[in-house]
């Protein structure tokens, strides 16, 4: 992440026009500020004339690190005239030869084989940290940090709290030495407002400030990203909070802090805000200049919503199951709380149906591990709570079945009911099932709205002739995960495990189903057999752990054979 920031900071200081900058909302945290970093830039021409030991000093000032041994991102070591520098934003080394005080040669090299890849007459080199400052500042800095430093602990004294007040001594002072010897600290960053010279409550730098003044912002998915800036602020005011009352933190931590939504607002140019459901606060704020992208270019609708009774729901929703299945199609479900997709998954699974949950208490990269299983056919059916909405493609799913579509709330408004409803738009014969006893105003709303789009949606297809097309897109493999197998949700499988619980080992081996299994097959199974032995060894059921464990024996035996 660091070297990603790092590298747009370094881009945008480089003064192209042609940069383009994806961010999450923490673009909006406070970083140092673009005037220290732009007099931090080390700038090198073949030819120049400069002491190689001013050079280091350079490099020390921008905050890059000596380190002759292991060559590491933010380092640099010298050899005889030759100065290798792993530069904080890049995956590559920049190589500086000199010829007595003269720089002889700027190269790129490869950080393995140290061959060289381009050669350059001029290079930027940027600084290794966001938070950097000058000597003078520094020093003005760890001044100011000694007098608020005197300030909390007589605060502290003074309420009779003798504990926290050497905590905070011990640990700013320990903070102090580090940034006196070495330029930096541990958390530096809770000081950034004793270097930038702001005052108490004065905003932050952030990443906004590194932009030119004519700027473009596109602010995806606007109708969660800006409810998500405004929360920021009291967020991280809140843990903060803590860490300032029980002496961990001086109160100047509280000015590290992303901006407030009035302050984020006062940086804004030019704005798109991007979204199928725009909030009242982006619709205000467009007076009235909307544009309306309803178009797919494969020519795909907006999915059919159709509205069941929620009686024997259960049981209407797992012949569904059953059906698109059988058409090698997924379906996604969305349920009111965690425990009940928990409870419809393992009813899933009892009924032979490849099923799987996803919510908050999933790993996210399990979650992303999942979901493209569920592309891939090792689950038919996905059920999550709020997390089956903004930005998933999955062009397999074509159902999406939302039980309790009536309960109106959060998970059941107008916005959260299109954007459950959009996850079948990828789909040829994308379709959504509301369970409800009654049209609530939220469901009208998202039955309006989509058939709305559709009818504008038939209407082009129909004038340009164009026939509706299904995505086709690379799923992709060899995900990473948590590493946790414990967090691993219910998953299906094979039918050929359902028998193997018999501890008899000649009965599991003559199984004519294990006998046909192909080397895939096999390997296959023995993954899912391992992350169900621990599921039950995590449950105490060790008598089930046991069996499993068997399982997986008796499979890799007969692995092994088939290799042979």
């Amino acid at each position: 992440i660091d070297k990603l920031r790092l590298g747009a900071v370094s881009a945008l200081l480089s003064g192209r026009k042609d940069v383009i900058v994806v961010s999450s909302v923490s673009c909006i945290y406070g970083m140092g500020g673009p005037v220290a970093m732009q007099e931090s830039i080390i700038k090198l021409k073949r030819g120049q004339k400069i002491d190689r030991n001013d050079f280091l000093r350079q490099l020390v000032t921008a905050l890059y690190i000596r380190n002759d041994i292991e060559l590491q991102r933010g380092n640099f070591r010298v050899k005889g005239e030759t100065v290798d520098i792993a530069m904080a934003y890049s995956d590559n080394i920049l190589r500086v030869t000199w010829w007595d005080d003269e720089i002889d040669a700027i190269e790129e090299v490869d950080a393995i084989t140290f061959h060289k890849i381009e050669s350059f007459e001029q290079y930027e080199i940027y600084p290794a940290n966001l938070f950097i400052t000058t000597k003078e500042q520094t020093e003005q800095a760890i001044t100011r940090i000694q007098d608020d430093l005197i300030k909390q602990v007589d605060y502290f004294k003074e309420i009779g709290d003798g504990i926290k007040a050497q905590r905070i001594k011990e640990r700013v002072e320990y903070d102090m030495e580090m940034i006196k010897e070495l330029g930096h600290c541990s958390g530096i960053e809770n000081y950034s407002r004793y270097f930038d010279g702001r005052e108490p409550g004065q905003r932050p730098y952030c990443l906004l400030d590194f932009f030119p003044k004519d700027f473009l912002l596109v602010i995806d998915e606007s109708h969660v990203s800006v409810p998500q800036i405004s929360a920021m602020y009291g967020g991280d005011r809140a843990r903060k909070k803590n860490l300032v009352e029980y002496g961990f933190r001086l109160p100047a931590a509280f000015d590290n802090r992303p901006l407030k939504f009035d302050e984020f607002h006062s940086l804004l140019n030019q704005t798109i805000y991007v979204s199928a459901t725009p909030a009242d606060y982006e619709l205000k704020e467009s007076e009235g200049v909307i544009v309306e992208q309803l178009i797919r270019p494969t020519g795909l609708l907006d999915p059919e919503i159709e509205v069941r009774p929620s009686e024997n729901q259960i049981d209407d929703l797992l012949d569904t199951i059953i059906t698109r299945s059988h058409r090698n199609e997924r379906v996604l479900v969305t349920t009111l709380t965690k425990r009940m997709a928990e409870e419809l998954t393992e009813f899933l699974l009892n009924h032979d149906i490849k099923a799987a949950y996803i919510h908050s208490d999933v790993a996210t990269l399990d979650r992303v591990k999942i979901m493209n299983d569920l592309r891939a056919g090792i689950y038919d059916v996905l059920v999550g709570v709020n997390l089956l909405r903004e930005g998933l493609d999955l062009p397999e799913v074509s159902l999406v079945a939302i039980l309790d579509a009536d309960k109106e709330g959060f998970l059941r408004s107008h916005r959260s009911l299109t954007q459950t409803a959009g996850r079948a738009a990828r789909n040829v014969n994308g379709k959504v099932i509301m369970y409800a006893d009654t049209i609530t105003e939220s469901m009208q709303k998202t039955i309006d709205e989509t058939s709305r789009r559709r009818i504008i949606q038939m209407k082009y297809n129909q004038d340009h002739h164009i026939t509706p097309k299904q995505i086709v897109k690379d799923i992709k493999t060899n995900l990473p995960t948590s590493g946790d197998d414990n967090n691993m949700p219910y998953s299906k499988p094979v039918k050929a495990q359902q028998a193997y619980l018999d501890p008899d080992s000649g009965t599991f081996a003559a199984d004519p189903i294990v006998l046909k299994m192909t080397k895939e097959q096999l390997k296959k199974s023995i993954d899912n057999t391992t992350a169900l032995m621990k599921q039950a060894a995590k449950s105490l059921d060790f008598l089930q752990a046991a069996q499993y464990r068997d399982e997986i024996i008796h499979l890799q035996d007969m692995l092994d054979k088939k290799e042979q």
